[in-house]
């Protein structure tokens, strides 16, 4: 189940960044807004090669370590991430106003939040000796 909540959120993570091209995204974004506009939107999308394959080589990774807290990480920049779009929602640029924008941002947070929730469950479970063990 844990494997399947992280995936379903970052899922939503990669659609919502295929949602932001069509929202200009990058006129949001700090460094980037600060650019003319076909080189901002050209960074946005070449920065995402690099990011997205060391995401997926992190959480995917070899060393059980590294592939648990990877995903932590991932699972809780989804709950911020829907928190840093609710707080720009009234920004002029800000156009994630859709149904569809809305349930990739706030439904990868969602799924973010469960992913936690089943690690931490998983973790207390394992921590707690068995009844024949006392």
């Amino acid at each position: 189940m844990q494997n399947l909540l992280f995936y379903l959120g970052f899922a939503t993570l990669m659609a919502h960044e295929l949602d932001a091209m069509t929202q200009a995204e990058w006129r949001l974004l700090f460094v980037l807004r600060r650019l003319p506009e076909a080189t901002a939107e050209t960074a946005f999308v070449l920065v995402h090669i690099p990011l997205v394959a060391g995401l997926l080589w992190l959480t995917n990774h070899e060393a059980p370590g590294v592939k648990h807290w990877s995903r932590i990480a991932i699972a809780a920049f989804l709950a911020i991430h829907a928190g840093l779009h609710k707080r720009l929602d009234h920004h002029p640029l800000y156009s994630f106003d859709s149904a569809l924008s809305m349930g990739l941002i706030y439904g990868g947070g969602v799924l973010g939040l469960l992913y936690l929730g089943a690690v931490f469950v998983s973790r207390s479970r394992q921590s707690v000796p068995a009844q024949n063990e006392v």
